[in-house]
């Protein structure tokens, strides 16, 4: 016991210790700290086991609204009585082999059809991990997992028309500036804009629909509402002279691709499983209007699970009543990333980037690029998000299946994560007159 108190107090752990929980001399380490980043891994590790004892390592954590998720796995002890998520293979459980993250990727909730609920950046996220023998808690930890970090400055936003959360990163600047369309049930989801801050951007997540005084289902968009926002977020002093980026996911996809098009100097646009085509209402912009592409209940699907498939509804945007509702995205001046589930099930991103992409060569452009990923579904979001398998959908208005699989979506929300990071540091890198950004 003095042994593992000696080296709970060494430099590396000092701070684990003070949500590290003891018994029989077992501890659970959380390198480099229990505390960390949403986006940040952790590197797990038991001491004080019996040579080659078999325990089980849990997980668990709680969203706002009160569901846990949780993953499990068996693991045995070495010769020493350690074990390292690193190194030692899960023998049974949640996951199998080597995962050094797989207590985090494979966290799910006992219902099907539910999306894991973070709205409240201002506290962290709690991870608590177990070991387990016999039905008793040998040791546990709490990882914090915070959204705000760094110095991030987290402001509402109510300024004439526009509703919203303003996320500026410390300092003067100047920084870039990029307006996120991500709205989880009406309100901005800030998780992805308070992320991006961090890494030196500043960050509009804007609201248009559902939050606060604003329609709960518009039957129409007016891009000047966006233009509203831009312009504010271009008004700040830390962001003035600098260049405007759009992130965007499933419909704001599309409304980002308008944007992207009809709105000024916007020159760099992120689209996540998006459609290349407006959809649901139509969209409107001083004297342009491009209506909705329309679909088809009658194709709705049902899964072997009993789960309902909306991916084939959607009206082909190349078919004779689609094209007027394509976005014509080669008048658009800025560059684009498409970031591409070819599992996801809510509609047929994949085909839709192709065609975006095929536009765009067609007209000479070569300003974009296409990020794929085979197995994972719908909602690519940021590292470490619980995966979504299924959930309510405001337009369906019940739940319907959102494909893909956990392991390959979780590798696939890491792979995308730097790499849009890197596509706004290029696109969006401080002009010559600027040379103070942080980019």
């Amino acid at each position: 016991m003095f042994a593992v108190l000696k080296h709970a107090f060494s430099p590396l752990a000092r701070n684990t210790l003070a949500k590290m929980h003891y018994s029989s001399g077992v501890s659970i380490r959380l390198l480099p700290s229990y505390k960390c980043s949403f986006e940040d891994p952790v590197h797990v590790t038991v001491s004080g086991l019996n040579p080659h004892q078999r325990v089980d390592l849990r997980s668990k954590i709680t969203d706002e609204n009160g569901l846990d998720f949780k993953a499990s796995a068996t693991y045995q002890a070495d010769d020493s009585g350690q074990i390292d998520l690193k190194r030692d293979s899960s023998l049974g459980g949640s996951f199998t082999g080597v995962e050094p993250m797989g207590l985090y990727w494979a966290l799910k909730a006992d219902t099907i059809s539910c999306k894991f609920t973070l709205s409240d950046v201002t506290r962290p996220a709690l991870v608590d991990i177990e070991v387990v023998s016999d039905d008793k808690v040998l040791a546990k930890v709490t990882n914090e997992r915070h959204c705000l970090t760094d110095g991030v400055r987290r402001s509402p936003v109510t300024e004439g028309r526009i509703r919203g959360t303003l996320f500026m990163p410390p300092g003067k600047g100047p920084f870039p500036g990029i307006l996120d369309t991500n709205v989880f049930r009406g309100a901005p989801f800030e998780l992805r804009a308070a992320l991006l801050a961090k890494r030196g951007f500043a960050v509009l997540a804007l609201a248009f629909q559902g939050y606060q005084d604003l329609p709960k289902r518009a039957d129409r968009f007016h891009l000047e509402y966006f233009e509203e926002g831009i312009d504010f977020l271009r008004q700040q002093p830390e962001v003035k002279g600098q260049k405007i980026g759009l992130v965007s996911i499933s419909k704001s996809g599309d409304l980002a691709l308008s944007m992207a098009t009809f709105l000024p100097d916007i020159a760099a646009t992120i689209w996540v499983n998006g459609c290349n085509a407006n959809t649901l209402v139509p969209v409107y912009y001083k004297d342009i209007c491009v209506p909705p592409l329309l679909f088809d209940v009658k194709r709705t699907k049902i899964t072997p699970l009993g789960l309902v498939d909306i991916g084939e509804v959607m009206d082909d945007p190349m078919s004779k009543e689609g094209l007027p509702s394509v976005i014509p995205i080669e008048r658009a001046p800025g560059s684009f990333m498409f970031v591409v589930s070819e599992a996801d099930r809510n509609w047929r991103s994949a085909y839709y980037a192709k065609l975006a992409c095929d536009r765009l060569k067609a007209h000479g452009k070569n300003n974009y690029q296409l990020v794929k990923y085979e197995k994972a579904g719908h909602f690519i979001e940021v590292p470490y998000m619980p995966f979504c398998l299924a959930n309510f959908h405001g337009v369906a208005g019940q739940p319907v299946f959102f494909g893909g699989e956990p392991k390959a979506h979780a590798e696939a929300q890491l792979d995308a994560w730097p790499k849009m990071i890197n596509f706004f540091k290029k696109h969006l890198a401080a002009t010559d007159h600027n040379p103070r950004s942080m980019l």
